[in-house]
């Protein structure tokens, strides 16, 4: 590696006021006038975050002297010209760090965490140059115990490198790789497993009772599964889980090399636990859904992010194919892997379909568009979400079920998704000797008929660029699954979603062609009677259930500080509930796709 002509330093300087002092000194620095930026957002959550706003101070010196420093926008600085005998400048800056999430910075005297685009100044011009960064110890008995975690390289050959999980100097090729390894500092539990061959790290922040020994074993088998998936040899050289246990949350972030993790310490394996509680199994579905990221968009990228603008919103369509998709396989990688059972999965897919079908977003809105609205409608919920917009997750990894369902009945189990993925891997995925090349929106269309002779064109103009419903069912009969259909409930509808505050009855969302949308009824509206009956958590159920569909009710409700009364007509519950079942004892298909056989048939096959 080049050597390095930027350096940072980045020190806890005030932990009970979450102040982080960073430094950043640039060798060559523009005589012109150089300028500096901090990300507006971070790759993988596509919002803009404008994280320079929690820069409460910043200054500039050269050769220990002032620096002039003008701020151009809301998230750069220009240095005054200072002639070519000074080129080497240094920015101090002071970040409050207060964000206890997968995206930002946090820091109080428990733990530090941040991520590079919340602290790290990016020297305009220079973005490709070698880094070095000294991550400090903060000052003080109560931090002797203190210790660092993260991917990032240590500074081996620079005075003061970094020993394993130590304070001091770290290497990065450029910036982008910077901004790409998560850090913690703290007192955390640390263990280790090696998945073919790969080092692989979890690192657990906050207060739990994990069983190590459980979840290490676990992830074993999740990480090979995808490590094969691929094909070894796996393109990081070493994994880290960084995760933070909290009373409740949850979340994750993708990066080449780690992922950091947010979740309800009620979600980790205790000591003694027997089988899979839904709150562990949703806890590795979210490090499988991140693991697989390590290839389907931090390697496998999307066109449109083979090259980050950092400072404005990156546009593409294709958010189904790196969301949705890696959705799809982040729980079906479980049941491949054995954590989880056949019937459990199914069950998983079946509330996704559920989840799609209970909002009219999906009627409005296509998965591109979803894709490349996500800056400002998907990253932007509000109470009309649910009507206008799709979750290119969730729709997503329905589009790969059905795309793989199509693939693999269509050639009688020889070509599947599977091998798209790999094929995508092979001729875009970035890897050592290779640079790979983004993906176009016609790419996943065309790879995947050339693998299987099929015509899709249909297929995905319906599913990727309309509105119409997915038609699941047909698809699935070929491998021996039934989907059912039945009312989630008997009680009628008012058409809104309820949210609940203590003893008040508010309304979240009123669904587009609801009764409550007929009624005239709005979202924040707070509930107060029913028929002349109060309506409280406790109540509103029982008021509904004694009503037929077709009956008229009389609604008492606040909107702000004005009483209003409403007459809605009450409709059968519109929210239907899914059931995947298998119906076919032994169906070829379905094994080449599941891999497994359900309980109930492995029994009846042991048995015969």
């Amino acid at each position: 590696m080049k050597p390095a002509s930027i350096v940072y330093s980045i020190r806890p300087s005030h932990p009970e006021a979450h102040i982080f002092e960073v430094r950043c000194t640039l060798a060559n620095a523009d005589p012109s006038g150089q300028r500096f930026s901090l990300p507006a957002w971070i790759p993988g959550s596509y919002l803009i975050r404008d994280f320079a706003r929690h820069i409460v101070s910043i200054r500039a010196e050269a050769a220990g002297k002032p620096v002039r420093l003008d701020k151009i926008d809301k998230h750069s600085w220009q240095a005054m010209p200072m002639g070519k005998k000074l080129a080497s400048l240094t920015v101090i800056c002071e970040v409050y760090a207060w964000d206890l999430s997968v995206r930002g910075a946090h820091l109080d005297q428990t733990h530090a965490f941040f991520n590079g685009s919340s602290v790290f100044l990016r020297a305009l011009g220079h973005e490709h140059l070698p880094c070095l960064v000294d991550i400090q110890r903060p000052l003080g008995k109560r931090y002797r115990d203190w210790r660092v975690a993260t991917a990032l390289a240590s500074g081996e050959g620079e005075k003061g490198a970094a020993d394993r999980h130590g304070f001091g100097v770290y290497r990065a090729a450029n910036y982008a790789e910077l901004i790409d390894h998560p850090v913690e500092m703290g007192g955390f539990t640390l263990a280790t497993f090696s998945a073919c061959g790969v080092p692989q790290e979890v690192v657990i922040s906050g207060r739990h009772d994990c069983d190590l020994a459980r979840l290490t074993a676990d992830l074993t088998r999740l990480c090979e599964w995808q490590i094969r998936f691929f094909g070894e040899p796996a393109p990081m050289p070493h994994y880290l889980f960084l995760i933070t246990a909290i009373g409740d949350g949850y979340g994750g972030l993708e990066h080449r090399a780690s992922t950091a993790l947010l979740c309800a310490r009620d979600d980790l394996p205790y000591p003694g636990m027997q089988g899979m509680p839904e709150r562990y199994r949703t806890f590795l579905g979210l490090c499988s859904h991140e693991y697989f990221h390590s290839w389907n968009i931090k390697r496998i990228r999307p066109a449109a992010f083979t090259t980050c603008d950092l400072d404005a919103e990156n546009y593409t369509t294709l958010l189904w194919a790196f969301e949705g998709f890696t959705s799809y396989y982040d729980d079906l990688a479980l049941l491949r892997c054995g954590l989880i059972e056949q019937e459990e999965w199914l069950g998983l897919v079946a509330r996704t379909i559920d989840k799609v079908l209970r909002d009219p977003g999906r009627k409005r809105q296509t998965l591109a568009e979803s894709s490349f609205d996500a800056w400002t409608k998907f990253y932007r919920p509000d109470e009309n979400t649910a009507n206008a917009v799709v979750s290119y997750y969730a729709k997503g990894a329905l589009v790969a079920l059905a795309l793989d369902l199509r693939l693999r009945a269509g050639t009688r189990n020889r070509v599947s998704l599977d091998d798209v993925m790999r094929a995508l891997w092979l001729r875009h995925g970035e890897r050592a000797g290779y640079g790979g090349i983004g993906v176009g929106d016609d790419d996943i269309r065309l790879l995947a008929e050339e693998l299987s002779g099929l015509d899709l064109a249909q297929f995905f103009a319906t599913a990727i660029h309309g509105t119409s419903e997915l038609a699941l069912a047909p698809l699935l009969k070929p491998f021996g699954i039934q989907m059912l259909r039945q009312n989630a409930s008997t009680t009628p509808t008012l058409g809104a979603k309820i949210g609940t505050d203590g003893r008040e009855v508010r309304l979240a969302t009123v669904y587009a062609g609801s009764p409550a949308q007929a009624a005239g009824l709005s979202a924040g509206d707070l509930l107060i009677a029913i028929d002349g009956l109060r309506v409280t958590p406790d109540s509103l159920e029982r008021l509904l259930c004694r009503r037929q569909a077709g009956e008229s009710i009389r609604i008492v409700a606040f909107r702000r500080d004005e009483l209003m009364d409403f007459s809605l007509r009450l409709e059968s519950p519109a929210s239907d509930k899914h059931q995947l079942v298998v119906k076919e004892k032994r169906n070829v298909l379905r094994e080449g796709w599941l891999g497994v056989m359900t309980s109930r048939d492995t029994a009846s096959s042991s048995e015969s």
